[in-house]
């Protein structure tokens, strides 16, 4: 399974940010448009993702929740049709929620900087750094907190959990 170290925080001034990691990022920026549909799943999380009616992906993760980075395993599979993807995980497993959101990206080095707006709960920033395999994540650790630094992330605007969590927090 592919790994990365990640980080969730929440963001007063997304467009600040957003000048902040353009001026430090080796590509970007890139606007998406994602659909995030999670399934009932005992060992991880397990979501599809659309990007539009002909392209998504299909995700399953397992990390902790914690504030600060974390070790994040997953795997990715794409699809052409991810609506009728979505009927047939309902049927089979359910659904517990699901994410609308524009994510803006950047790459800094082998860091995947994303600017979150998420419907229904507002500015969000996500990093994840992409560990080669055999690294420690330690090292992926170390590299969080650093980028964290530079673009004036504090440790109290962490947040533990997935978006999805937090909109059934909210009730919304």
């Amino acid at each position: 399974m592919a790994r990365n170290i990640e980080i969730k925080a929440r963001v007063v001034d997304i467009g600040a940010l957003a000048k902040r990691v353009a001026t430090i990022a080796t590509d970007g920026p890139i606007i998406i448009q994602q659909d995030d549909t999670f399934f009932r799943c005992t060992s991880g999380r397990l979501k599809l993702r659309e990007f539009s009616s002909t392209e998504g992906e299909l995700i399953f993760y397992q990390r902790s929740n914690q504030s600060g980075p974390k070790e994040s395993f997953y795997v990715r599979s794409p699809t052409h049709s991810p609506g009728t993807l979505r009927e047939a995980l309902t049927l089979a497993h359910g659904q517990v929620g699901r994410v609308v959101k524009e994510r803006t990206l950047f790459l800094v080095g082998r860091t995947r900087v994303h600017l979150d707006a998420v419907q229904g709960l507002g500015s969000f920033m996500e990093l994840e750094v992409v560990l080669k395999d055999g690294e420690t994540p330690e090292a992926g650790v170390r590299e969080a907190h650093e980028l964290m630094a530079r673009l004036g992330i504090e440790p109290s605007h962490l947040v533990e959990v997935a978006y999805v969590d937090l909109l059934a927090k909210s009730g919304v």
